[in-house]
């Protein structure tokens, strides 16, 4: 998407519809059914959240892979995946033993809104984790315009239990980034984002970044239909798959700029 189209995009959002509060998911009976929704543990780099989408594959954004000092790309043996982690206990505890970004992926792009279009990697697991109680997330298609999401996540002053928002908005759709309601922080990177139907919850988007719209706080999550089979594929084939303001919108999070303030949770 170009800078253009997405100020475009912006300017034009619509009026949020009510949505729910965040609420941490404290007890064994909160977390049920979003136990495959953990904690990544990167090194001394701080954490991430992640998404078990396979027995063996957590699903998270590329940035949460990278040193913000250095840019160098985070051995998978320093990453630990921390599966329904809940004031200092997890319901399963894996090391990473791969870990591919998206081809598409630059860390150091000068482009930051760039970035976020193709932040997506996926952690193959040291073992997998077959477990009753923790069942890996399907995948849905991808939310439109007015559609209302789920997500989960670890942040910070939230970082020992997961919160959920149940209900949030898809306030602007596009192939490559989508512009949530949702309430994100740091720590909130590679949270997974929900579509639920029928009482079944499916990943449709992994949250990149924090952003601000003229003060408005808006999430920007990377949609899954072709950037997760791309992803997919670079796996499949063993490449290691990482390469390397707009208008008013300020960046918070997800990388630096100034402008469009763009934040990295």
């Amino acid at each position: 998407m170009s800078r253009l189209a997405l100020v475009l995009l912006l300017l034009a959002l619509p009026a949020a519809a009510d949505e729910t509060a965040m609420v941490s998911l404290q007890t064994a009976d909160d977390s049920r059914g979003w136990d495959a929704v953990g904690k990544l543990i990167l090194g001394s780099n701080g954490f991430c959240t992640g998404a078990l989408i396979e027995p063996q594959l957590v699903l998270t954004a590329a940035h949460c892979l990278y040193n913000k000092t250095t840019g160098v790309q985070i051995r998978p043996e320093d990453i630990q995946f921390f599966a329904g982690w809940r004031n200092g206990r997890a319901m399963a505890y894996r090391s990473v033993s791969r870990a591919v970004t998206h081809p598409d992926y630059r860390y150091g792009a000068s482009d930051k809104l760039d970035r976020v279009t193709a932040d997506l990697a996926l952690l193959e697991l040291s073992q997998p984790i077959r477990l009753p109680s923790l069942v890996p997330f399907g995948l849905g298609p991808t939310p439109v315009e007015g559609d209302v999401v789920s997500v989960v996540s670890y942040a910070q002053d939230r970082a020992e239990a997961p919160s959920i928002q149940e209900a949030c908005d898809v306030l602007a759709g596009r192939t490559e980034t989508l512009v949530l309601s949702c309430d994100v922080d740091f720590g909130s990177s590679g949270a997974p984002v929900f579509s639920v139907a029928d009482g079944v919850a499916r990943v449709v988007s992994v949250i990149s970044a924090k952003a601000e719209v003229d003060g408005r706080k808006v999430a920007l999550a990377v949609p899954l239909a072709a950037a997760l089979q791309d992803l997919r594929d670079a796996m499949a084939v063993g490449r290691p798959g990482a390469r390397g303001e707009p208008g008013n919108v300020s960046i918070l999070s997800g990388g630096q700029g100034g402008g469009a303030k763009f934040i990295q949770p």
